[in-house]
């Protein structure tokens, strides 16, 4: 009887380990994406085949990683994992702002225009619940709208087909710029509120005849809970992958607007702080000193990247708003 115990014990132990080291393998982030690009037989670079294949390419990096999509699992070791499913979840938001865009506005000539159906389809199914995994399943809507996003590439890269567009133009790209400056602005809130601070209400600032829908604080204290940390840290981090992997892409397909602006240093500013952003976290805890105290505060130093980044953006969106 006390042997057959031990057994069991033996091999709950050595299947905990198993876990344990599954879990740590899985929670390694992928790597950034380089952009590739695609011309035509007489050397003419395909605009847009670059923004649309690192969409495709990051989708697929974060379906086909070490372990698959995490953020639905319900069975160990997955299920006990939260960086990995957060990291996920900021790079999934970075997706589908630009799979929106990229409906919106990159492949539209102009306001009274369609929509691509191809696009209007797979941001639709990018817009799926992350956790979802019974029907429909995260992966499969996910695994859907990369092959609608394959198939809007095709007809692009198809110099005889002109029902599909990209058009590279320095208003359609400021306004991807200006959802990548409120999603960065938030990310930076949120990586601040890891020490607790207290925030006044600027909500109505700048208009004095400004009125909201119900009365608000005069100031408010913001603190994540320390059992959060970590989740906001890696969230951050995934959503500055993505970024980064589009950035990438986006200084292929626009060179030309970019040159002309002379704003291409601007972008490249914005790609170095977010590469920073991917350096390898060394210690093996998120952790979360005070401001100048003894003990390091990473989301602290993420946010001071994340901040830099959001500058530069806000300088490249100036830039190209001028004549």
């Amino acid at each position: 009887m006390q042997v057959t115990r031990n057994k069991i014990l033996a091999v709950v132990g050595v299947l905990c380990l198993v876990l344990y080291f599954m879990s740590v393998w899985w929670s390694v982030a992928p790597d950034p994406i380089k952009p590739v690009s695609s011309k035509t037989d007489n050397g003419k670079l395909i605009v847009g085949y670059a923004t649309t294949t690192s969409l495709i390419a990051t989708m697929e990096t974060l379906l086909d990683k070490p372990g698959g999509w995490l953020s639905n699992d319900i069975m160990p070791p997955s299920v006990m994992m939260d960086n990995m499913p957060a990291f996920e979840f900021g790079a999934l938001e970075q997706a589908r702002d630009l799979a929106l865009t990229m409906r919106k506005e990159f492949s539209r000539s102009q306001s009274q225009s369609t929509a691509d159906d191809d696009l209007l389809t797979a941001h639709s199914k990018l817009n799926i619940d992350n956790t979802s995994w019974l029907v429909p399943s995260a992966e499969g809507e996910y695994r859907d709208a990369i092959k609608l996003l394959k198939l809007y590439r095709a007809k692009i890269n198809d110099a005889e087909n002109n029902n599909a567009q990209f058009y590279a133009r320095a208003d359609n790209l400021n306004e991807w710029l200006k959802e990548v400056q409120k999603r960065l602005g938030s990310i930076s809130q949120n990586l601040s509120a890891s020490v607790g601070q207290e925030r006044l209400n600027t909500d109505l600032a700048g208009d004095i005849s400004a009125r909201q829908s119900t009365p608000g604080l005069s100031s408010n204290e913001i603190k994540t809970s320390w059992w959060k940390i970590d989740d906001v840290f890696y969230q951050s981090r995934g959503s500055a992958w993505a970024l980064l992997n589009f950035m990438r892409a986006i200084e292929v397909d626009f060179a030309d607007v970019l040159a002309n602006k002379n704003a291409a240093v601007s972008l490249r500013q914005i790609i170095r702080e977010l590469e920073a952003t991917q350096q390898t976290v060394w210690s093996p805890l998120v952790l979360n000193g005070n401001g100048f105290g003894l003990v390091a505060n990473h989301s602290l130093v993420m946010a001071n990247y994340i901040s830099r980044a959001n500058a530069a953006v806000i300088d490249l969106t100036n830039l190209l708003s001028q004549g």
